[in-house]
């Protein structure tokens, strides 16, 4: 049981201190990272769950959400 508490209690941190890094991030990079994680679950999804589909559907969110940020 204290193994799942400290579990849970290192995931609250991460998860704030992430929150916490997130607030000051200008549109275009906000606009990278959402399109990147958007992106990078159908890639895994279509090569099967595998790590490249993954990076590879990463990048080409970091490409459009970098594309769409522009004015």
């Amino acid at each position: 049981m204290d193994s799942r508490l400290a579990k849970s209690g290192l995931a609250a941190a991460a998860l704030a201190f992430g929150l916490a890094a997130c607030a000051h991030t200008s549109d275009d990079v906000a606009s990278d990272a959402s399109a990147k994680a958007a992106l990078s679950d159908p890639g895994h999804v279509v090569t099967g769950g595998s790590t490249a589909g993954t990076l590879s559907g990463g990048a080409v969110g970091g490409i459009v959400g970098h594309e769409v940020s522009k004015p």
